[in-house]
C-alpha cells in the first residue's frame, strides 16, 4: 500500500516531471534539491515508475554511507507499504537485500565501484549528496560517465544534492549529442523550514588541532544542548567531529532530561535502528550525538533541533611517510546548511550554531575534496585497471594532486600491482577485486598462502576497521577479543571476514584468466581493461613471506605477519633511546602502559601523525621478529657503502639496511668507494664553505683580488664565491680532493696555491693580475702601500701627509679606490674616493683639528701642491 500521504507532503514531488522530462531529453540532469524536500526516497521511486505515471525502470541509487544507504532503503519501503529486500532492497558491505522483484536497489558508492561497469539490466544511476565531494563518489561518477559515453549511451544518470555546485557538476555530465550541459533541476521546497540561532562560544576557547579539542568548546556544546531543550519541543540532534567528542559530551549531558543515544558509523545496528525508528508515543525525549553519518540521506524522527558544533574530521595523508591522520576542520557552508536541514524535515524547526555569526561568513563554501586530501593508492589502482593511468582522460571536478599520484603509483609497484609505466598488473586486477585497500589486498593475497585463507582474512577485516580502542593497542590481542566480542564492531568483523574468505577464494581461481579487468571485454572508455602486463604468481609478490609464520603458528605471528605484508613501510624497530624507528623514517611511539613496549621489533596498522607531533602515535600493531620484518619488507632492503658529511666530518660506512632502519653498521674510513668520499667532501664544502681548506692570508687576499674582477671586469676572470668554487672543483681542488678522505685532509690543501689553477691561463690575461688589481699601490711619498680588497670597493689606507701633491684619486681596473686617510698616528681622519674635492673643501677642518695634536708634522695650506712625506717637519728641514 503506497503511503501517499507521506508522499504528497514531500516538496520535491513538483520537480519531478521536470526531472523525468529531462533525462528523456537528454539522458543526463542535475538534481539541485534541499534537505528535507525527499530528493531521495520519492525520486528513485518515481525514476522506477513505482509512484507516478513515468515508465518502469531499474533504478540504482548510490548514498555516501552505510547507515544512509540502510536508512533510505526502509524509508522508500515504507513509502510502499513494504520491508526492505522486496521492490526496493539494498547493499552494502556484508549485507545485501535484494530480490527478483527489486527495482530500486540502493548502495554504497564503494559498492557501485565493485560491479560490472555496464550495469546491466539498470536504467537509471543516481548518485547522491554530490556536495560531500568523496572519492568513491567522485570515482564512480568518472567511470560512469565513461560507460555511458562508449558502452551504454542509454543509461541515464542524476547527480544529485542539496547544496552542490550544480552548474559545475552539469558541465561534467555534458552530454554527447552537442547540447552543452546537462540540465539543472531545481526543487523549490524546503522542507518544514527553520529558525537558526548563533550561540558563540565564551572566550578563550581554543582552535582545535589534529584530533583535538577544548573540553571548554564541548562544554559549551552540552550548555547550548540544555538550554534548547528548555526552550523547544521535540528531540534535539547534535553534531560533533568524532566519537570521542560524542562521549565526552555525552557524559557532560548526564542526568539531562532525556535520552542521550549516540550515532557514528561504528555504533552497533541496533542503535542505528533504534536512532532512526524514532520514539515510541509517551516515550522520552532524545538527545542524538552524531557525526556526520547523519548531515544526509536520512530522517531521524522526532528531531526538532539541531545543535551544530561547527567542527568536522577531514583525512589527511603524509605521503612521504605512508600515514594518514584525522584533522578537525571548520565545517563548510554546505556542511552546516546540510546540518542545519535536519532539523525541518517533519515540522518547523530550530537551529545552534555554536559559533558568533560574524565568523560565519569566513566558511569555505564546500567541504575539501577528498581527492585533495586522500591517500590515493586505492583511486590510482581504480584508475589503473579501468585503462587510465593517469586519471588524465577521467571526468573529475577536481584533477588529483601529481603527488599524490607519484605516491600512489610507488605504493602499487612495490606491491605489484602496476607495472613501470603505471598499467594495471594480472595481479593489481585481482587485488581490486577484493573491495579492499590494494595494501591489504596484498597483505590477504601473499598472507593467505603462508598462514591459511581463513586467518589472512581475519587479520585483514581487522585492519580493514580499526577496532575500537577499548580492544587495545595490540592486534593480536584486539584478533582474540573480536573472536570473543558480541558488539556490533565483532559482528561487523566477522561479517567481513567471511566476506574476504569468500573473496580470496574466488580472486585465487581466476588468476589464471589473462586479464578479468571490469569492462575488459572491449577497447575504449570503460573498455579499457587492465593494461595488464601479465606479472603474476611469484614474481608478482614483492616481499612475500616464506616462513615466518605457518598454518601452525600462533595469534602474534600470523598478526604480524599478515600487518608487515600490508604496511611494509610501518614495520619499527625500537630505538636505544626510546620509542621506534619505522622503515619509513618516520619516528613512533606506543602508548603508556601498552604491553608492546618491549617488543624489539613491531608492525604498525594504526599510527597517526599531526604538525605538530615529531613521532607518531601508535594506535594498533603486531609483533613482528627481525626476519619477518626482512621479507615483509624486502623490496625496501639495501646493502651498501654510505658515504657522507655528518656533523662536521666524512662518515664511511657499510650498512645493511632495511629503508631507515640500519640493520647491521661496518665502518669504513679511507677504504670508501673514492667517488664517494670526493662527493662526501664537497657536500662537506658546500655545508660548511671553503673555510675548510688552509687559506694564508697571501691566499685569502688573492681570492679578494680575483673577487673584485670578476664583479667590475667580469670574464675570463674567475667566480671565486664559495658555491661557484665547489662547482668548479674539478679545474682548482684536484688533484689533492681526490687524495682525501677526512676533515682534517680538506685543512691540509693549499688554498692559494690551488687557487691560481684558475687564473686565466689560457686567455694570457692572468699575467696582467698584478696591473688590474695590484697588491700595493706607491703613493706619492713612495711607499709601497696594501690594497684592500675584500669591501665593496677597493681600499686605500695611507697617512694623510703620504698623498700629499697627489690631485686624482689612485684607481684600479678603472675603479677608483676609498682612500682611508691616516693622522699621523695611523688612526682615522677623514675617507674619500676623491682626492681633488677633499683637499678643496674637506681639507680645512681636518687641518684644524688635527696640527695642534700633532704639531711636528707638516699641515701645508694647500696640500695639493705640497711635497707628500712620511716624516715630521723637523726630519724634513734636516734632510733638507
Amino acid at each position: 500500500m503506497i503511503r501517499n500521504n507521506a508522499l504528497d507532503r514531500l516538496p520535491v514531488r513538483h520537480a519531478v516531471p521536470e526531472l523525468l522530462a529531462a533525462l528523456d531529453r537528454r539522458g543526463a540532469a542535475v538534481l539541485s534539491a534541499p534537505p528535507g524536500t525527499g530528493k531521495t526516497t520519492l525520486v528513485p521511486l518515481a525514476l522506477a515508475g513505482l509512484i507516478g505515471e513515468g515508465p518502469r525502470r531499474r533504478v540504482l541509487v548510490a548514498e555516501p554511507r552505510r547507515m544512509a544507504v540502510r536508512a533510505a532503503a526502509r524509508r522508500m519501503a515504507w513509502l510502499l507499504g513494504e520491508e526492505a529486500g522486496g521492490t526496493v532492497g539494498f547493499s552494502v558491505r556484508g549485507e545485501r537485500r535484494t530480490g527478483p522483484s527489486t527495482r530500486v536497489e540502493v548502495v554504497t558508492t564503494g559498492i557501485l565501484l565493485q560491479r560490472d561497469p555496464e550495469l546491466a539490466g539498470v536504467d537509471v544511476v543516481l548518485l547522491d549528496e554530490c556536495h560531500e565531494r568523496h572519492l568513491d563518489a567522485d570515482t564512480a561518477m568518472a567511470f560512469l560517465v565513461d560507460v555511458r559515453a562508449t558502452l551504454r549511451p542509454e543509461l541515464k544518470l542524476i547527480a544529485a544534492s542539496a547544496t552542490s555546485d550544480a552548474a559545475a557538476w552539469a558541465d561534467l555530465l555534458t552530454v554527447l549529442d552537442g547540447g552543452g550541459p546537462a540540465p539543472v533541476v531545481r526543487s523549490s521546497g524546503e522542507g518544514h523550514g527553520c529558525r537558526v540561532f548563533f550561540e558563540a562560544p565564551p572566550p578563550g576557547v581554543r582552535p582545535a588541532h589534529g584530533t583535538w579539542v577544548d573540553p571548554a568548546l564541548l562544554r559549551h556544546v552540552a550548555a547550548t544542548v540544555r538550554l534548547a531543550l528548555e526552550r523547544h519541543e521535540g528531540d534535539v540532534l547534535c553534531f560533533l567531529p568524532g566519537t570521542g567528542e560524542i562521549a565526552r559530551t555525552a557524559g557532560m549531558l548526564a542526568g539531562v532530561d532525556a535520552e542521550v543515544l549516540q550515532l557514528h558509523g561504528r555504533a552497533p545496528a541496533a542503535v542505528q535502528d533504534a536512532v532512526l525508528r524514532g520514539t515510541e508515543p509517551g516515550g522520552p525525549r532524545r538527545v542524538v550525538l552524531a557525526t556526520s553519518v547523519a548531515e544526509s540521506s536520512l530522517t531521524v524522527p522526532g528531531v526538532r533541533i539541531v545543535v551544530d558544533s561547527g567542527l568536522a574530521r577531514e583525512p589527511r595523508t603524509d605521503h612521504a611517510r605512508g600515514l594518514g591522520s584525522l584533522a578537525t576542520v571548520t565545517v563548510s557552508e554546505a556542511t552546516a546548511t546540510q546540518r542545519a536541514g535536519r532539523a525541518g524535515r517533519e515540522a518547523f524547526g530550530f537551529v545552534y550554531r555554536c559559533w558568533a555569526e560574524a565568523s560565519d561568513g569566513g566558511r569555505p563554501r564546500f567541504p575539501s575534496p577528498e581527492i585533495k586530501v586522500a591517500d590515493l593508492a586505492d583511486f590510482a589502482l581504480r584508475a589503473a585497471c579501468w585503462g587510465d593511468p593517469t586519471a588524465e582522460g577521467l571526468a573529475l571536478l577536481d584533477a588529483p594532486p601529481a603527488g599524490a599520484m607519484t605516491a600512489a603509483r610507488s605504493v602499487l609497484g612495490s606491491i605489484g600491482a602496476v607495472d613501470e609505466a603505471g598499467r594495471a598488473t594480472d595481479r593489481g586486477v585481482r587485488m581490486s577485486r577484493l573491495g579492499l585497500h590494494p595494501r591489504l589486498g596484498r597483505a590477504l593475497l601473499d598472507g593467505a598462502p603462508e598462514v591459511g585463507v581463513r586467518r589472512a582474512a581475519e587479520v585483514v577485516a581487522l585492519l580493514s576497521e580499526e577496532p575500537p580502542r577499548d580492544y587495545g593497542d595490540d592486534l593480536a590481542a584486539a584478533w582474540r577479543a573480536a573472536r570473543r566480542g558480541a558488539d556490533g564492531y565483532g559482528a561487523r568483523w566477522k561479517a567481513e571476514a567471511r566476506r574476504l574468505e569468500r573473496s580470496a577464494a574466488e580472486v585465487a581461481g581466476g588468476a589464471s584468466e589473462a586479464s578479468g579487468a571490469p569492462g575488459a571485454s572491449e577497447a575504449s572508455g570503460a573498455s579499457k581493461a587492465s593494461g595488464a602486463s601479465g606479472a603474476s604468481g611469484a614474481s608478482a609478490r614483492p616481499g612475500a613471506a616464506g616462513g615466518s609464520a605457518g598454518p601452525a603458528a600462533g595469534d602474534d605471528a600470523v598478526a604480524g605477519l599478515v600487518t608487515a605484508l600490508a604496511f611494509p613501510e610501518r614495520v619499527a624497530r625500537a630505538r636505544e633511546q626510546g620509542g621506534y624507528l619505522m622503515v619509513s623514517g618516520s619516528g613512533a611511539r606506543l602508548g603508556e602502559g601498552s604491553g608492546l613496549r618491549a617488543t624489539p621489533w613491531l608492525a604498525v596498522a594504526v599510527a597517526d601523525r599531526t604538525a605538530r607531533d615529531a613521532t607518531a602515535r601508535v594506535r594498533l600493531a603486531a609483533v613482528v621478529d627481525e626476519d619477518m620484518a626482512r621479507r615483509a619488507a624486502g623490496h625496501l632492503r639495501s646493502t651498501g657503502e654510505e658515504v657522507r658529511w655528518e656533523d662536521g666530518d666524512v662518515v664511511a660506512r657499510s650498512v645493511d639496511r632495511l629503508g631507515a632502519v640500519e640493520l647491521t653498521v661496518r665502518p669504513l674510513g679511507a677504504k670508501a668507494d673514492p667517488a664517494l668520499l670526493r662527493e662526501a667532501l664537497l657536500d662537506g664544502l658546500r655545508r660548511e664553505g671553503s673555510g675548510l681548506l688552509r687559506w694564508s692570508r697571501e691566499a685569502g687576499e688573492l681570492r679578494a683580488r680575483l673577487a673584485f674582477l670578476h664583479r667590475e671586469v667580469g670574464e675570463p676572470w674567475p667566480d671565486v664565491a664559495d658555491e661557484a668554487l665547489v662547482e668548479r672543483a674539478d679545474e682548482w681542488l684536484e688533484p689533492e680532493l681526490s687524495r682525501a678522505a677526512r676533515r682534517a685532509d680538506l685543512g691540509r690543501i693549499d688554498a692559494g696555491e690551488a687557487l691560481r689553477r684558475l687564473l686565466p691561463w689560457a686567455s694570457g690575461e692572468a699575467g696582467r693580475l698584478g696591473e688590474l688589481a695590484p697588491e700595493r699601490i706607491e703613493v706619492p711619498s713612495g711607499s709601497r702601500i696594501r690594497v684592500e680588497y675584500g669591501g665593496e670597493r677597493p681600499v686605500l689606507a695611507v697617512k694623510l701627509q703620504e698623498m700629499f701633491g697627489l690631485a686624482e684619486t689612485p684607481r684600479v681596473a678603472g675603479v677608483p679606490v676609498l682612500v682611508h686617510l691616516l693622522s699621523p698616528a695611523g688612526r682615522p681622519a677623514a675617507v674619500t674616493a676623491d682626492l681633488a674635492s677633499f683637499w678643496r673643501d674637506g681639507y680645512r677642518s681636518v687641518r684644524a683639528e688635527l696640527r695642534g695634536r700633532y704639531p711636528k708634522h707638516p699641515w701645508p695650506e694647500d696640500p695639493s701642491a705640497a711635497e707628500a712625506t712620511r716624516f715630521t717637519s723637523a726630519r724634513l728641514r734636516r734632510e733638507g
